[in-house]
C-alpha cells in the first residue's frame, strides 16, 4: 500500500463518531456480563424441591435439599439404594455445580421417613386389648398378628418391605409400598412383567392385607 493510501485510510478512521464506539462497547459490557450471571441460591432452591416433589417415587421420602453456594446438601432418610441414587441425579437442576448426597437408606421406614417401632405398636395392642377387656363383646381396633403384634398400617408396610429384600424377581426394582386402613398401594418401577405380578403377590399374600392397588409400571434396569 503506498503511504497516499495508508494516510486516507487512517483519516477515515478517525472520522468513526465516538458515540457509535461507545455504543459497541456498550453492547459488548451487556453481553459479556449477562452470559456470566450466576443463578442465586435461592432460585435453585425453588428448583431442586419442585425437581424433588416431581418424582413419584421421591415425594412420599423423607429428603431434605439445602443449597448453599450452588452445592445441594440431601439429608434424610429414603427405603432404597435406587432411590437415594435417583435423589442425587434429579438435584442437579440446571445451575447447580455439586451434590452432596448425604441421604441414609432404610428399607423398613414408613412413606413419610419414620421408622416403625415394634415396641409402641405392642403397648397399642395392649392398651386396646385393655379397653376391650373392659366392655363386653367390643371388639379391638386393629387385628393380632401370630406373634401378639398389633397389624397396623406400618406394621405390614414394615412386613412387606422386609419380604420383598430377599426377592430375586424384584432386584433392581424400585417400589414404593404405601397402606392405608390395610390397603396396599404399589408404586415405582419394576424390570420385568413376573416381578410386577410378585410384588402384588407379596403384598397380598401379607397377612392383614385387605386389598392391593398395583400402580408399578415395567422398565428396564438403570
Amino acid at each position: 500500500m503506498s503511504f497516499r493510501l495508508f494516510a486516507a485510510a487512517a483519516f477515515a478512521a478517525m472520522l468513526v463518531p465516538a458515540s457509535a464506539v461507545q455504543s459497541y462497547a456498550a453492547q459488548a459490557t451487556t453481553h459479556t456480563s449477562g452470559t456470566s450471571a450466576a443463578v442465586d441460591d435461592g432460585t435453585l432452591q425453588t428448583r431442586v424441591d419442585a425437581a424433588l416433589k416431581a418424582q413419584p417415587t421421591l415425594k412420599n421420602q423423607d429428603i431434605d435439599a439445602k443449597v448453599n453456594n450452588r452445592v445441594v446438601t440431601l439429608t434424610g432418610t429414603v427405603q432404597s439404594e435406587q432411590r437415594k441414587m435417583r435423589a442425587a441425579r434429579v438435584a442437579r437442576v440446571a445451575g447447580v455445580t455439586r451434590v452432596d448426597n448425604q441421604l441414609t437408606v432404610n428399607a423398613h421406614a414408613n412413606h413419610d421417613g419414620a421408622t416403625d417401632k415394634v415396641v409402641s405398636g405392642t403397648k397399642t395392642a395392649a392398651h386396646k386389648t385393655g379397653e376391650a377387656a373392659k366392655t363386653a363383646g367390643e371388639k379391638t381396633k386393629d387385628a393380632t398378628a401370630a406373634t401378639g403384634e398389633a397389624i397396623t398400617d406400618a406394621w405390614i408396610n414394615t412386613k412387606i418391605h422386609s419380604k420383598m429384600l430377599d426377592e430375586a424377581t424384584l432386584k433392581g426394582s424400585d417400589i414404593n409400598v404405601d397402606v392405608n386402613n390395610h390397603t396396599v398401594t404399589l408404586k415405582g418401577t419394576v424390570a420385568s412383567a413376573a416381578g410386577k405380578a410378585r410384588a402384588e403377590e407379596i403384598a397380598r399374600t401379607t397377612e392383614g392385607v385387605k386389598g392391593v392397588n398395583n400402580a408399578l409400571t415395567i422398565a428396564a434396569k438403570k
